[in-house]
């Protein structure tokens, strides 16, 4: 069961380009009511982790990464997951979960209604640095964006990503179409990749402090079947139009708000 589940995750996850704890984590808390929220979190990055490597290797045949820019990001992912860890073993996020869940419902809005409306801040502010891709079909992508400002979103991610366990990619995607002007298939791609470095950072936090033993089993489990998930999200990612991306990952910032909305605290 844990590895089918995986794998249903994992599919969706990559497609979207997000780790897939934005739906694991709801489905963690059902299953396992006793468990406590660092507990759930500390499997969850673990499975993200796995599925964003996974989903990485396949963007990367693609061509579609940007490697660059996702390292750049990652040096300040890194440390914002680090920290969102080490907070998750000791507040309270009642009050925390209710402000950030409105605002997904919101950003969720946006992007279902507007899915191509994109805001090129790379081209209005100083730092505009430009990015040229090319893809395995020979598609260009130029695009340039505000590196700083992006380093600064990327931090915050980490945060996010390791405080709820969710990955970060459910924020950080639509950062980089709607602020950054990222293409969407470079954008997912793209995430993965910092998304994998940066919940790496978190998991190994979580096993320094002792949080995330008592679920390494189901952990393991469902990683397994996010790997093979992954792979099949990437294949299926040329065949979706970039607005129904867009639509999807608005689909799944309203789970995250949701699961926010109903976590106990």
């Amino acid at each position: 069961m844990f590895i089918l589940l995986g794998a249903a995750i994992g599919a969706f996850g990559t497609l979207i380009g997000v780790g897939g704890g934005v739906l694991l984590i709801p489905i963690l808390l059902f299953i396992y009511p006793d468990f406590s929220p660092v507990t759930i979190t500390a499997i969850s990055l673990v499975v993200v982790f796995f599925n964003a490597s996974s989903g990485s290797v396949a963007y990367a045949r693609m061509k579609r990464t940007d490697f660059i820019s996702g390292l750049q990001f990652s040096i300040t992912a890194v440390p914002g997951a680090i920290l969102g860890a080490i907070i998750a073993g000791y507040i309270s996020r009642g009050v925390f979960q209710i402000v950030f869940g409105t605002v997904l419902i919101l950003v969720a809005g946006y992007l279902f209604w507007k899915p191509s409306r994109r805001i090129n801040v790379g081209d209005k502010l100083s730092g505009s640095y430009t990015r040229t891709i090319v893809d395995r079909q020979g598609i260009k992508c130029t695009y340039s964006y505000n590196r700083p400002l992006g380093m600064a979103l990327a931090f915050f991610v980490g945060i996010v990503s390791g405080l709820l366990g969710i990955g970060g990619g459910v924020i950080h995607v639509p950062i980089l179409t709607q602020l950054m002007s990222f293409p969407v298939h470079i954008a997912t791609a793209t995430s993965h990749l910092v998304v994998a470095v940066s919940t790496l950072a978190a998991i190994i936090t979580h096993i320094v402090n002792g949080t995330l033993f008592q679920g390494l089993s189901q952990a393991i489990f469902i990683s397994i079947g996010a790997i093979g998930g992954a792979q099949l999200g990437a294949r299926l990612s040329h065949r979706v139009s970039p607005e129904w991306i867009v639509r999807l990952l608005a689909i799944a910032l309203a789970i995250v708000a949701l699961r926010l909305f109903l976590q106990p605290r």
